[in-house]
Protein backbone atom coordinates (compact mmCIF):
# COMPACT_ATOMS: atom_id res chain seq x y z
CA UNK A 1 0.00 0.00 0.00
CA UNK A 2 1.50 3.41 -0.84
CA UNK A 3 2.03 6.26 1.21
CA UNK A 4 1.46 9.79 0.64
CA UNK A 5 2.60 12.79 2.75
CA UNK A 6 0.47 16.75 2.87
CA UNK A 7 2.12 19.75 3.94
CA UNK A 8 0.36 23.13 3.34
CA UNK A 9 0.22 26.51 4.79
CA UNK A 10 -3.38 25.79 4.09
CA UNK A 11 -5.29 25.92 7.74
CA UNK A 12 -7.43 23.56 8.94
CA UNK A 13 -10.33 26.10 9.40
CA UNK A 14 -11.44 26.37 5.68
CA UNK A 15 -11.73 23.03 4.04
CA UNK A 16 -8.97 23.15 2.05
CA UNK A 17 -7.18 20.29 3.30
CA UNK A 18 -10.24 17.96 3.60
CA UNK A 19 -10.54 18.90 -0.55
CA UNK A 20 -7.20 18.02 -1.88
CA UNK A 21 -7.09 14.61 0.41
CA UNK A 22 -11.22 13.95 -1.40
CA UNK A 23 -8.76 14.49 -4.46
CA UNK A 24 -6.40 12.00 -3.72
CA UNK A 25 -8.48 9.35 -2.76
CA UNK A 26 -10.73 9.49 -5.66
CA UNK A 27 -7.73 8.79 -8.04
CA UNK A 28 -6.31 6.46 -5.44
CA UNK A 29 -8.36 4.79 -2.87
CA UNK A 30 -5.65 2.84 -0.82
CA UNK A 31 -3.40 5.51 -0.04
CA UNK A 32 -2.73 5.87 2.81
CA UNK A 33 -2.21 9.79 3.90
CA UNK A 34 -0.02 11.53 5.97
CA UNK A 35 -0.27 14.95 7.37
CA UNK A 36 3.16 16.60 8.02
CA UNK A 37 1.56 19.73 8.92
CA UNK A 38 -0.59 22.38 7.45
CA UNK A 39 0.47 25.23 10.00
CA UNK A 40 3.00 26.54 7.84
CA UNK A 41 2.94 30.28 8.60
CA UNK A 42 1.15 31.54 5.46
CA UNK A 43 3.68 32.26 2.36
CA UNK A 44 6.75 31.20 4.09
CA UNK A 45 8.18 28.79 1.69
CA UNK A 46 11.58 28.86 3.68
CA UNK A 47 9.63 27.62 6.78
CA UNK A 48 8.07 24.82 4.60
CA UNK A 49 11.45 23.53 3.19
CA UNK A 50 13.05 22.98 6.48
CA UNK A 51 10.06 21.07 7.96
CA UNK A 52 9.52 18.64 5.32
CA UNK A 53 13.64 18.04 4.67
CA UNK A 54 13.44 17.50 8.37
CA UNK A 55 10.36 14.98 7.78
CA UNK A 56 10.50 13.16 4.47
CA UNK A 57 13.68 11.05 5.53
CA UNK A 58 11.89 9.35 8.08
CA UNK A 59 9.21 7.77 5.43
CA UNK A 60 9.89 4.63 3.40
CA UNK A 61 10.89 3.86 -0.34
CA UNK A 62 8.19 5.29 -2.53
CA UNK A 63 6.82 7.89 -0.22
CA UNK A 64 5.08 10.30 -2.48
CA UNK A 65 5.50 13.89 -0.96
CA UNK A 66 2.99 16.61 -1.75
CA UNK A 67 4.24 19.90 -0.73
CA UNK A 68 1.94 23.29 -1.32
CA UNK A 69 3.17 26.79 -0.22
CA UNK A 70 2.59 28.59 -2.94
CA UNK A 71 2.65 32.32 -2.97
CA UNK A 72 2.83 32.53 -6.46
CA UNK A 73 0.14 30.30 -7.39
CA UNK A 74 -1.80 31.81 -10.66
CA UNK A 75 1.31 32.83 -12.23
CA UNK A 76 4.03 31.20 -14.41
CA UNK A 77 6.16 29.69 -11.58
CA UNK A 78 6.47 26.23 -12.89
CA UNK A 79 4.58 22.83 -11.24
CA UNK A 80 6.99 20.25 -10.62
CA UNK A 81 7.27 16.53 -9.40
CA UNK A 82 10.70 15.02 -8.46
CA UNK A 83 12.16 11.83 -7.58
CA UNK A 84 14.64 12.67 -4.81
CA UNK A 85 16.81 9.17 -3.57
CA UNK A 86 14.09 6.74 -3.22
CA UNK A 87 10.96 8.73 -2.66
CA UNK A 88 8.58 11.29 -4.94
CA UNK A 89 8.04 15.37 -4.19
CA UNK A 90 5.58 17.00 -6.01
CA UNK A 91 5.44 21.02 -5.35
CA UNK A 92 5.22 24.28 -6.58
CA UNK A 93 8.83 25.31 -8.46
CA UNK A 94 9.30 27.90 -5.77
CA UNK A 95 12.65 26.56 -3.38
CA UNK A 96 10.52 24.02 -1.31
CA UNK A 97 12.31 21.45 -2.52
CA UNK A 98 15.95 23.19 -2.04
CA UNK A 99 17.59 21.26 0.88
CA UNK A 100 15.89 17.98 -0.37
CA UNK A 101 17.70 18.36 -3.61
CA UNK A 102 21.17 19.56 -1.96
CA UNK A 103 21.10 16.54 0.59
CA UNK A 104 20.76 14.81 -2.37
CA UNK A 105 23.76 16.09 -4.07
CA UNK A 106 25.99 16.06 -1.33
CA UNK A 107 25.15 12.38 -1.25
CA UNK A 108 25.17 11.42 -4.26
CA UNK A 109 21.43 10.25 -4.61
CA UNK A 110 19.48 9.91 -8.39
CA UNK A 111 17.72 13.36 -8.60
CA UNK A 112 15.17 13.65 -11.61
CA UNK A 113 12.92 16.62 -11.97
CA UNK A 114 10.08 16.79 -14.47
CA UNK A 115 7.77 20.10 -14.74
CA UNK A 116 4.26 18.92 -14.77
CA UNK A 117 2.83 19.57 -18.35
CA UNK A 118 0.48 16.36 -18.92
CA UNK A 119 -3.05 18.05 -18.51
CA UNK A 120 -4.25 13.74 -18.36
CA UNK A 121 -3.09 14.01 -14.42
CA UNK A 122 -4.57 17.05 -13.44
CA UNK A 123 -8.22 17.65 -12.75
CA UNK A 124 -10.18 18.75 -15.42
CA UNK A 125 -11.20 22.52 -14.50
CA UNK A 126 -7.96 24.44 -13.45
CA UNK A 127 -8.35 27.62 -11.10
CA UNK A 128 -6.09 30.11 -11.07
CA UNK A 129 -6.41 30.28 -6.80
CA UNK A 130 -6.19 26.12 -5.67
CA UNK A 131 -3.54 24.50 -8.24
CA UNK A 132 -2.83 22.51 -4.44
CA UNK A 133 -6.46 20.48 -5.52
CA UNK A 134 -6.31 21.22 -8.97
CA UNK A 135 -2.89 20.45 -10.30
CA UNK A 136 -0.66 19.01 -7.10
CA UNK A 137 -2.76 16.83 -5.50
CA UNK A 138 -3.86 15.19 -8.50
CA UNK A 139 -0.09 14.15 -9.89
CA UNK A 140 0.61 13.39 -6.56
CA UNK A 141 -2.09 10.65 -6.72
CA UNK A 142 -1.38 9.51 -10.28
CA UNK A 143 2.05 8.95 -8.52
CA UNK A 144 0.80 7.01 -5.58
CA UNK A 145 -1.15 5.12 -7.93
CA UNK A 146 1.57 3.95 -9.93
CA UNK A 147 2.25 6.15 -13.16
CA UNK A 148 5.73 6.79 -13.46
CA UNK A 149 7.84 10.59 -13.00
CA UNK A 150 8.25 10.43 -16.86
CA UNK A 151 4.57 10.51 -17.49
CA UNK A 152 3.80 13.72 -15.80
CA UNK A 153 6.19 15.86 -18.25
CA UNK A 154 9.54 16.73 -19.47
CA UNK A 155 12.48 16.98 -17.65
CA UNK A 156 14.14 20.13 -15.97
CA UNK A 157 17.98 20.85 -14.48
CA UNK A 158 17.21 24.26 -13.30
CA UNK A 159 14.59 24.29 -10.06
CA UNK A 160 13.77 26.95 -8.36
CA UNK A 161 16.66 27.03 -5.11
CA UNK A 162 16.64 29.14 -1.94
CA UNK A 163 19.60 30.52 0.10
CA UNK A 164 19.57 29.22 3.49
CA UNK A 165 21.34 31.61 6.12
CA UNK A 166 24.46 29.29 7.19
CA UNK A 167 25.94 29.69 10.67
CA UNK A 168 29.39 31.38 10.11
CA UNK A 169 32.51 30.98 12.04
CA UNK A 170 34.16 34.09 14.46
CA UNK A 171 36.77 34.13 16.40
CA UNK A 172 35.32 32.79 20.13
CA UNK A 173 32.91 30.93 18.02
CA UNK A 174 30.15 30.82 16.34
CA UNK A 175 27.39 32.93 14.99
CA UNK A 176 23.30 31.48 14.06
CA UNK A 177 20.03 32.31 12.97
CA UNK A 178 17.03 30.95 14.59
CA UNK A 179 15.37 29.39 11.55
CA UNK A 180 12.25 28.34 12.80
CA UNK A 181 10.11 28.42 15.93
CA UNK A 182 7.79 25.38 16.77
CA UNK A 183 4.09 25.14 18.60
CA UNK A 184 5.68 25.27 21.80
CA UNK A 185 7.96 28.52 22.05
CA UNK A 186 11.14 26.38 21.30
CA UNK A 187 14.07 28.22 19.10
CA UNK A 188 15.73 26.10 16.56
CA UNK A 189 18.94 27.37 15.12
CA UNK A 190 21.07 26.56 11.91
CA UNK A 191 23.98 25.39 13.70
CA UNK A 192 24.53 21.71 14.49
CA UNK A 193 25.61 20.30 17.68
CA UNK A 194 28.26 18.54 16.43
CA UNK A 195 30.23 21.78 16.01
CA UNK A 196 30.08 22.51 19.37
CA UNK A 197 30.89 20.82 22.82
CA UNK A 198 29.19 20.90 26.39
CA UNK A 199 31.51 23.92 27.94
CA UNK A 200 30.04 26.79 25.61
CA UNK A 201 28.15 30.18 26.40
CA UNK A 202 25.37 31.33 24.14
CA UNK A 203 23.96 34.92 24.03
CA UNK A 204 20.29 35.60 22.60
CA UNK A 205 18.50 38.73 22.72
CA UNK A 206 20.22 39.90 25.99
CA UNK A 207 20.60 36.82 27.88
CA UNK A 208 23.55 34.43 28.29
CA UNK A 209 23.16 30.61 28.92
CA UNK A 210 26.19 29.03 30.34
CA UNK A 211 26.58 25.87 29.06
CA UNK A 212 24.38 22.97 27.08
CA UNK A 213 22.20 20.86 28.95
CA UNK A 214 21.20 17.30 27.95
CA UNK A 215 17.57 17.28 27.92
CA UNK A 216 14.37 19.93 29.34
CA UNK A 217 13.82 17.65 32.43
CA UNK A 218 17.24 18.18 33.97
CA UNK A 219 16.39 21.71 34.75
CA UNK A 220 14.03 23.68 36.74
CA UNK A 221 10.45 25.15 35.17
CA UNK A 222 11.28 28.67 33.72
CA UNK A 223 14.65 27.88 33.39
CA UNK A 224 15.90 29.35 29.84
CA UNK A 225 18.28 26.57 27.96
CA UNK A 226 20.14 25.35 25.34
CA UNK A 227 20.16 21.67 23.85
CA UNK A 228 20.09 19.76 21.06
CA UNK A 229 17.17 18.93 18.97
CA UNK A 230 15.57 16.19 17.91
CA UNK A 231 17.46 16.87 13.99
CA UNK A 232 20.81 17.68 15.74
CA UNK A 233 20.58 21.40 16.02
CA UNK A 234 21.16 23.97 18.58
CA UNK A 235 17.95 24.83 20.31
CA UNK A 236 17.05 27.48 22.67
CA UNK A 237 14.02 26.94 24.68
CA UNK A 238 12.22 27.59 28.28
CA UNK A 239 11.37 24.63 30.19
CA UNK A 240 7.75 24.19 30.72
CA UNK A 241 7.45 27.04 28.83
CA UNK A 242 8.18 29.67 25.56
CA UNK A 243 11.41 30.86 24.61
CA UNK A 244 9.27 32.90 21.97
CA UNK A 245 7.37 34.51 24.38
CA UNK A 246 10.04 34.99 27.04
CA UNK A 247 13.00 36.65 24.58
CA UNK A 248 10.37 38.46 22.21
CA UNK A 249 12.18 35.80 19.48
CA UNK A 250 11.74 35.67 15.77
CA UNK A 251 13.37 34.11 12.89
CA UNK A 252 16.26 35.58 11.67
CA UNK A 253 17.27 37.16 15.78
CA UNK A 254 21.08 36.50 16.21
CA UNK A 255 22.74 33.55 18.39
CA UNK A 256 25.68 34.24 19.56
CA UNK A 257 27.97 31.02 20.44
CA UNK A 258 31.24 31.39 22.57
CA UNK A 259 33.39 28.54 22.84
CA UNK A 260 35.19 28.06 26.07
CA UNK A 261 38.67 27.05 26.46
Amino acid sequence: MSVLTLLTDFGTQDGFVGVIKGVIWDICPDVKIADISHQIKPQNVMQGAITLSRVAPYFGNRTVHVAVVDPGVGTQRRAIAAEIGNQFYVAPDNGLLTLLIEDAEEKNLPIKIVKLQNAAYWLHDITSTFHGRDIFAPAGAHLAAGVSLKELGEPINNPVRLTFPQPTKTMTGWNAEITLIDHFGNLRTNLPVEKLKEDVKIRVIGHEINKLTKSYGRRATGDLVALTDSGGYLEIAVVNGSAKKKLGAKTGDLVEVILNG
